[in-house]
């Protein structure tokens, strides 16, 4: 790192966000008709996996299925998404990249211009509601054990979170810290705790929102 200031004011979200996943991205040098035809195919493999969703629910979507809905060779499922997981998550691609772009450019208190405790307890909050329009498909599309934390989606999340407790609590260990909290966002406790243990979906933004406040040291104004 340079030694000499920089002259212009820290900008409030770091720009070395990782990117949301990108599925399909075309090679420099591929001509544009291969490019649209291999567009044209992962659209028409998402529609029929989205087809068998809706029909008989996430657990029904497997490599084998969604090439008998597209009516293609598994092959070509194989080499479009490299694996169930990939599939389940290119399905998830359009509302992860939407709440991405509400957090990082949306009006406050969730986008940029609010204190960042109050985008702390905004964030959490519209995670868990959001978690209940696609539960089930996210828990599906859950990563194993070793690819789980390097998911690229679930990367851009904690890394918003660290960057809001280095603002909140700057002498903390914002990158543990940032695990634990979003422990409480993962999608198989939400799942837990409102489906099996049937807790309202109230209760748990107020479990959040108490959370914060703790860790931050900070209560709620107004």
């Amino acid at each position: 790192m340079s030694a000499v200031p920089h002259p212009l004011p820290a900008p409030q979200e770091p720009v070395a966000h990782p990117e949301l996943v990108q599925l399909g991205a075309a090679l420099e040098g591929d001509e544009p008709c291969l490019r649209a035809d291999a567009a044209r195919n992962r659209a028409r493999l998402l529609e029929a996996a989205g087809r068998l969703v809706a029909e008989r629910g996430a657990e029904a979507v497997t490599m084998e299925a969604v090439a008998a809905e597209a009516r293609v060779g598994k092959g070509t499922v194989f080499r479009r998404f490299g694996d169930r997981t990939g599939l389940l998550t290119a399905l998830l691609d359009h509302s992860e990249k939407k709440f991405q772009a509400s957090f990082l450019g949306g009006p406050p208190p969730l986008g940029p211009g609010a204190p960042p405790v109050e985008r702390l307890r905004a964030f959490g909050c519209a995670m868990l509601r959001r978690s209940t329009e696609d539960l089930e498909l996210q828990l599906a599309a859950e990563p194993c054990a070793s690819r789980r934390f390097t998911n690229p989606a679930r990367s851009v999340l904690r890394h918003h979170v660290v960057m809001l407790l280095r603002q909140a609590v700057p002498d903390a260990d914002c990158e543990l810290l940032s695990h634990a909290l979003m422990g409480q966002l993962d999608p198989a406790l939400i799942h837990h705790l409102t489906q099996q243990c049937g807790l309202p979906m109230a209760r748990l933004e107020d479990a959040w929102t108490d959370l914060v406040d703790r860790v931050t040291g900070t209560a709620p104004t107004g």
